[in-house]
C-alpha cells in the first residue's frame, strides 16, 4: 500500500529483514533506499552480525538520503550486555532537496512498518551519529 503523503510503498522484504534483525539477530544493520522509479522502499544493504559501526557508517552515501536500522550492543554500568535498535534517518546536507523531501515525507509511515524501533536519530552528517551518540542515547 502506498504512502498517501509521498506515494511510497514499503517492500515486504524490508519488514521481513527487520524482523530477522530484531528476533534472530541475523544482521547488525540494514540500510534502506527509496527506489523512485518503483515508488517503494527497498533493502539496499544487510550488515552481517560480525560487522561493526565502522562498516555501517561507511556504507551510507555522502550525498544521498537513506533510512537505516542499527542493532547497537553495549554493556550497562553493571556489565550487563544489552542492545537497542536504532532507526536512523540519514539526510546529508549535500543531498538534493527533492531527495530530502521524499525521504522526509515517507519516514513516519516507513518507521511504523518496523515494529520494535527503540530510538530514532535524525542525522545530517556523520558527527551526529558517532558511537558516543549511540552510547548516550542507549542508556
Amino acid at each position: 500500500m502506498a504512502n498517501a503523503a509521498s506515494g511510497m510503498a514499503v517492500h515486504d522484504d524490508c519488514k521481513l529483514r527487520f524482523l530477522e534483525l530484531k528476533a534472530k539477530r541475523t544482521y547488525r544493520y540494514i540500510v534502506f533506499k527509496i527506489e523512485e522509479a518503483q515508488k517503494q522502499v527497498v533493502v539496499e544493504k544487510l550488515g552481517e552480525p560480525a560487522q561493526g559501526y565502522e562498516d555501517f557508517s561507511a556504507c551510507l552515501p555522502t550525498n544521498e538520503c537513506r533510512y537505516a536500522v542499527y542493532d547497537f550492543e553495549f554493556l550497562t554500568e553493571g556489565n550487563v550486555p544489552k542492545s537497542r535498535i536504532f532507526f536512523i534517518a540519514w539526510s546529508p546536507d549535500t543531498s538534493r532537496v527533492r531527495n530530502k523531501m521524499i525521504y522526509a515525507s515517507s519516514k513516519d509511515r516507513f518507521k511504523r512498518e518496523l515494529d520494535g524501533i527503540q530510538i530514532e536519530l535524525q542525522v545530517t552528517d556523520p558527527t551526529e551519529m558517532g558511537l558516543d551518540v549511540f552510547k548516550s542515547r542507549a542508556n
